[in-house]
C-alpha cells in the first residue's frame, strides 16, 4: 500500500497511544518476517467472489505467555496451526493469535474483513504489505464504540489491494468471553446489504420484545397485576440481553461506558431469571396448586437476585460458566414443574410448558455449538435468541389467559384485604399508644449514646492522626517512606494529569556506599544516610516537594509543578551541596558524593507516573555508569539518557 493511501485511511484508523509506540518499536524489527510462518496466502482477483469465509486461511497460535507482536514473529512455523472450525469454543482466553496472508496479483481492489463476534473484549489487527508493518489497528468493546475504524455492531477493518502485493494479517485477542471468530473478506457493497438484511431482523427482534414489554408494563399499571409486572420486568430484561448480545446496547445506550459490556451479562441474566422464576409463581399459580414448587422458585428467585450481586465480583470467564450452568439448571426445573402442573389438568401449565422447553432447546443448541459437539451454519447465540423469542410470545399467550383468573380472584383479595386493614388499624392505635409512653424515654437515651459516641470519635480519630503520621516517617533519616512515596506519586500524577503541569523525578543514590560501610563501619553509613537526607530536606523548601527514602543509601524526590529543566537545577544544586559537605563521624571524614537520575513529563495516564520513575531509576543508573557524582536526565523522545 502506498503512502498515500496510508494517509486517506489514517482519518479512519485510529491507533492508541500504547500501539503507536508499539507500531515505531516493530518498523525496526522488521528482519523477524523471513522466521514467520509460511502458509498458503488467498489469491485474490477482480473475479474472486465477494464474500470469502477465511476460515480455511487461518493459522492460530494460542501462547498465553506471548503477549507481544516480536514474539510472534519469532516463533518457528511450526507453532501455528490450521483454524479448525469443529473444535470447541474458548470462553476466557489472553494473547490468541490469528495469522493469514492475502495475494492481489493484478487488480486494484477495496475489500473489508468483518469479525462478527460484537462481544470480543480486544482485537489487534497488525497489517503487513509485502513484510512491512503499515498498520496497527486496536478494536474491541473493551474501548468506545467511536474508536472503530468503521462505525459498525461488528468489527470492520478496510483493506485497499494494490497490484503485485502480498497483505498478511496478525490478530490478536483477548476477550473474558467466547472465541467465537467468523472472519470474512467482503466486498463493501454486499457487506452493506447483509448488515441492513441482518439490522432488520435484529431491529424486529428488539422492537417485539420492547413492545410486548412496555404493554405489559401498562396492563400491569392499570390491572396493578403482578403476573404483567414481573413478566414485564423479564422481557425488558430479554431485550437488553438481545440487544447486549448483537452490540445494539453498546452503540446505542452506552458507547462512551465499555466497562458496562463487562458487568451487563453478569447482571442482566440474574436479574432476568428471577423475574421468570417470580413471573412461573404467577403464571402456575403454585400458591394454589402446590406450595413446595412455590417454595422451590422462591428459593430459586432469590438465589438469581443474590448471583447478580455477585457475579459483577466474580471473574468474568467463571462468571459465565456458573451463569451457564445455574440457567440450565432452573430452566429445566422450570420446565419439569410446568409439565407436572400440566399432567394433573391446569390448563395454563401447557402452554408455559411448550414455551420453556423451546427456550430450553435453543440453550442447549447454542451449548453445543459452543463446545464443538455440533456444527451449524448458524452463530452460536441464534437458537437461544430464536428459544427466547418465541418463549416470549407464548408466554403473554399465558398471560393473556391468565389475566381472567386473576380478575376473578382480585375481589377475594380485595375483602381480605379489608379484613386485614381493619386489624392493621386496630395494631396500629395499640403500637401508637405504646411508641407515645417509650419515645420519651428513647430520645434521652438516644441524646446520651451520641454524646458517648461523639466524644469516643473524637478520641479515635486524634489517635488514627497520629498513627498515620508514623506510618509514613522512616525511622532513620525523618523524611518520608516508601509508602508514603507511593501514594503521593500516585495523587501528584493525577494533579499532573488534570492540570497539564509537568512533574519531576529525581533518583539518588550514595556513591560507593558499600565502601563506606566496610571501612567506617555501619554507623558511619547510617550517619551518612541521615546526612543526605538532611541536605535534601533543606534544598527543597516547597511544601509541595516530598523527599523520601526509597530503600537502603537511595532516596527518591517528586518535584510537581517542575519542567525538565527546573529539575536538573536543582539536582545539580543537591549534588555540589553534597559533594562539598564536610562529613565527619567520630573523627574520621567521610568522602561522600551522590549520583542523580532526573526524569519529567506532563502526565497522561494512570501508568505514566510508574513509568516516570522507571526512567528516572534508568538516569541513574546511566550517571553510575559514567562514573559517579552526576547528574543525566532521561529523554523521552529519543530513547535516550
Amino acid at each position: 500500500m502506498q503512502m498515500a493511501n496510508m494517509a486517506q485511511l489514517s482519518s479512519t484508523l485510529r491507533v492508541s497511544a500504547p500501539l503507536l509506540l508499539g507500531f515505531i518499536l516493530l518498523i525496526i524489527c522488521q528482519f523477524g518476517w523471513a522466521n514467520t510462518t509460511q502458509n498458503v496466502p488467498l489469491r485474490l482477483t477482480s473475479s474472486s467472489i465477494t464474500k470469502i469465509d477465511l476460515q480455511d486461511w487461518i493459522y492460530i497460535n494460542h501462547s498465553p505467555n506471548i503477549s507481544q507482536l516480536t514474539k510472534v514473529l519469532e516463533q518457528a512455523p511450526s507453532a501455528w496451526k490450521k483454524f479448525d472450525t469443529a473444535q470447541p469454543q474458548h470462553i476466557g482466553v489472553k494473547n490468541y493469535w490469528v495469522t493469514f496472508s492475502i495475494y492481489n496479483p493484478e487488480d486494484y481492489l477495496s475489500r473489508i474483513i468483518a469479525i462478527d463476534n460484537p462481544l470480543l473484549d480486544s482485537i489487534v489487527i497488525y497489517h503487513f504489505i509485502n513484510g512491512e508493518l503499515v498498520s496497527a489497528q486496536q478494536m474491541g468493546d473493551s474501548l468506545p464504540f467511536k474508536q472503530r475504524p468503521l462505525l459498525s455492531n461488528i468489527f470492520l477493518y478496510p483493506v485497499e489491494f494494490q497490484p503485485g502485493d502480498t497483505h498478511k494479517f496478525y490478530i490478536k485477542i483477548d476477550s473474558l468471553g467466547s472465541i467465537n471468530l467468523p472472519l470474512v473478506l467482503w466486498s463493501s457493497n454486499d457487506l452493506t446489504q447483509v448488515i441492513e438484511t441482518k439490522n432488520l431482523y435484529i431491529g424486529l427482534q428488539i422492537g417485539l420484545l420492547t413492545a410486548i414489554s412496555l404493554f405489559s408494563f401498562f396492563i400491569a399499571l392499570a390491572s396493578r397485576s403482578f403476573s404483567y409486572s414481573y413478566y414485564s420486568a423479564y422481557v425488558l430484561g430479554l431485550t437488553i440481553l438481545t440487544a447486549s448480545i448483537h452490540g445494539v446496547s453498546f452503540r446505542y445506550l452506552w458507547p462512551q461506558w465499555p466497562i458496562m459490556q463487562q458487568y451487563i451479562f453478569s447482571i442482566i441474566i440474574p436479574l432476568t431469571l428471577g423475574f421468570s422464576l417470580m413471573f412461573t409463581e404467577k403464571a402456575l399459580q403454585l400458591k394454589y396448586h402446590n406450595l413446595k414448587m412455590l417454595r422451590i422458585c422462591r428459593v430459586m428467585a432469590v438465589i438469581a437476585f443474590l448471583l447478580a450481586i455477585i457475579m459483577p465480583f466474580l471473574h468474568y470467564s467463571s462468571a459465565l460458566y456458573i451463569l451457564v450452568f445455574v440457567v440450565l439448571t432452573m430452566s429445566t426445573i422450570l420446565v419439569a414443574f410446568s409439565l407436572i402442573q400440566a399432567f394433573i389438568g391446569q390448563r395454563n401449565a401447557t402452554l408455559y410448558a411448550v414455551g420453556r422447553i423451546a427456550l430450553l432447546l435453543g440453550c442447549i443448541i447454542t451449548g453445543l455449538l459452543y463446545v464443538g459437539i455440533i456444527n451449524l451454519d448458524v452463530a452460536p447465540q441464534i437458537p437461544t435468541m430464536i428459544g427466547l423469542t418465541f418463549e416470549v410470545v407464548t408466554m403473554a399467550a399465558v398471560l393473556a389467559l391468565r389475566y381472567n383468573d386473576e380478575r376473578k380472584a382480585k375481589f377475594k383479595i380485595q375483602q381480605q384485604a379489608l379484613e386485614q386493614a381493619q386489624r392493621i388499624r386496630e395494631v396500629r392505635e395499640e403500637a401508637l399508644h405504646a411508641e407515645a409512653e417509650n419515645s420519651e424515654k428513647l430520645e434521652q437515651m438516644v441524646q446520651e449514646r451520641t454524646l458517648e459516641l461523639e466524644i469516643t470519635l473524637r478520641e479515635l480519630n486524634e489517635v488514627n492522626q497520629k498513627l498515620t503520621e508514623q506510618n509514613t516517617i522512616d525511622s532513620l533519616t525523618g523524611v518520608k517512606n516508601r509508602s508514603a512515596f507511593d501514594r503521593r506519586l500516585i495523587a501528584e500524577g493525577r494533579i499532573s494529569r488534570r492540570q497539564q503541569t509537568p512533574m519531576a523525578l529525581l533518583m539518588v543514590d550514595i556513591d560507593k556506599f558499600k565502601s563506606i560501610n566496610d571501612q567506617y563501619g555501619h554507623l558511619a553509613g547510617d550517619h551518612s544516610i541521615q546526612t543526605i537526607a538532611q541536605v535534601l530536606s533543606d534544598i527543597l523548601k516547597r511544601p509541595t516537594d516530598l523527599v523520601s527514602r526509597f530503600g537502603g543509601e537511595e532516596f527518591a524526590i517528586i518535584l510537581p509543578s517542575t519542567d525538565a529543566e527546573g529539575a536538573q537545577q536543582v539536582a545539580e544544586q543537591i549534588r555540589q551541596t553534597i559533594s562539598e559537605q564536610e562529613i565527619t563521624h567520630n573523627g574520621q571524614h567521610i568522602p561522600l558524593t551522590v549520583s542523580i537520575g532526573v526524569s519529567a513529563d506532563i502526565i497522561d495516564s494512570d501508568e505514566h507516573p510508574m513509568l516516570l520513575l522507571e526512567q528516572a531509576d534508568k538516569a541513574l543508573y546511566q550517571a553510575k555508569r559514567s562514573g559517579r557524582n552526576k547528574v543525566c536526565y532521561y529523554a523521552l523522545k529519543a530513547d535516550q539518557i
